[in-house]
């Protein structure tokens, strides 16, 4: 959905501020789609698409268990595949919200629909989906399509994948190479006894990211046979955050506490994090704060929404109701830290989305700023609840609101003065 569309479905009444952002931004994003639309008339010839896709797939979640499986492959720019796929490569290289959707629309998303078991499938349009998945780098494969790619963004307000490019219903879709498959992979491929939880674990453990591991998991390559099947995007992204995360919360069940409290920062594409650990036993929270004039809330003049989620030394059993996937990439980002330390914390971690943060470009950016909060010198406070005083000038909320809202700020103690009260 395109931010004009979006507005038009807003009451009469909405200001002319969100509606000149909205415009600007559409703008934007129109003119991404007719540069795109330009390169894809060059470059299709008779409805077929010959070239280099990079090892990233797309699974969606509709119409479940008869799902559109999808290719994404770079139109016009194959040498430079591997630039679009999403990964934390776009942090470090400094991507704005308006790289990404350079990328993203000229990234064709080549489509099938398929019942979502696959546990034998390796021939066929979903089988050439598999292979690129546990690819180690682009593979070149040729297309042919049902139908010229449509072009509006495909992609949903949530914050979980990255927006999606011009889709298209695919006949056929065949590898022109043999693609290369690492090790580890294979390995997980074979075994078809071990559980999806442990082979992701050992993925990780042997050093793929958590990108790598969602294509794998997203097509169904891992887990006990018959039950691979295909994975939706936005599910599987969530389920490797949290397998890992739950692993690396393992290694420090038992580990001694850091020290002192500590603080850190980062900003990134119009999104604030702060990272507040202090001494305990593990515990996590996570509280997002998204502004007024931000599409999420699109009234400029109307309330900031807030949203928190948490979980105690044994973790959750159930999903989070407010803060979806972001809940899961953060506290990854935070177990990646206290892993790496062999210690344990209560950690408190902030995000507030300013109306700076105009589309959501995927739940990556969140996992990869909070990553990298932690490569910065932290602030040391004296106890969690003078962390949290100090920061709350920063915040566009009052101490108040905070704590009526999370369950570890309702832990501070207020004094007199904190209602201007001498």
């Amino acid at each position: 959905m395109r931010l004009d569309e979006y507005v038009d479905d807003l009451d009469r009444d909405e200001s002319v501020e969100l509606r000149k952002l909205a415009e600007e931004k559409s703008y934007a994003i129109t003119d991404h789609l007719d540069s795109a639309k330009t390169r894809f008339d060059e470059t299709l010839s008779d409805d077929t698409l010959v070239g280099s896709t990079a090892p990233s797939v797309f699974v969606g979640s509709g119409s479940y268990p008869s799902v559109s499986a999808g290719l994404l492959a770079p139109v016009g720019d194959e040498d430079d595949a591997e630039q679009y796929v999403t990964s934390g490569k776009w942090y470090r290289q400094g991507y704005s919200i308006d790289d990404v959707f350079q990328r993203r629309t000229n990234l064709l998303n080549s489509t099938r629909r398929s019942n979502v078991d696959v546990d034998d499938v390796w021939d066929g349009f979903v089988g050439t989906q598999r292979e690129v998945a546990i690819a180690d780098r682009p593979v070149d494969v040729e297309l042919g399509l049902d139908e010229r790619p449509g072009f509006d963004l495909d992609g949903t307000l949530e914050d979980i994948a990255a927006p999606r490019g011009p889709r298209a219903s695919a006949e056929s879709a065949s590898l022109t190479e043999n693609p290369h498959v690492p090790r580890a992979i294979e390995k997980t491929l074979s075994d078809d006894d071990w559980r999806a939880e442990g082979a992701m674990t050992y993925l990780y453990r042997k050093g793929f990211d958590v990108y790598d591991i969602n294509n794998v998991l997203s097509v169904g390559a891992l887990g006990q046979g018959d039950n691979r099947r295909l994975v939706p995007t936005r599910w599987s992204i969530t389920a490797v955050d949290d397998t890992v995360g739950k692993y690396l919360r393992g290694t420090i069940r038992n580990a001694p506490s850091i020290d002192q409290t500590l603080v850190w920062h980062n900003s990134y594409i119009g999104n604030d994090y702060w990272v507040i650990a202090t001494p305990g036993d593990w515990e996590f929270e996570l509280v997002e704060l998204k502004a007024p004039g931000s599409i999420w809330n699109p009234d400029p003049n109307g309330q900031l929404y807030m949203a928190a989620d948490s979980e105690g030394f044994e973790g959750r059993t159930d999903y989070v109701d407010e803060t979806s996937g972001a809940y899961y990439a953060s506290r990854l980002g935070v177990l990646e830290e206290l892993a790496d330390r062999g210690r344990q914390a209560k950690v408190f971690v902030i995000r507030h989305a300013t109306n700076e943060y105009w589309a959501p470009v995927g739940v990556w950016q969140i996992r990869e700023s909070v990553r990298d909060a932690f490569d910065s010198e932290p602030a040391v406070a004296e106890t969690f609840h003078d962390a949290v005083r100090q920061l709350v000038p920063q915040l566009p909320v009052s101490l108040n609101d905070l704590r009526r809202k999370s369950t570890m700020a309702a832990g501070i103690q207020t004094d007199l003065s904190a209602f201007g009260i001498e």
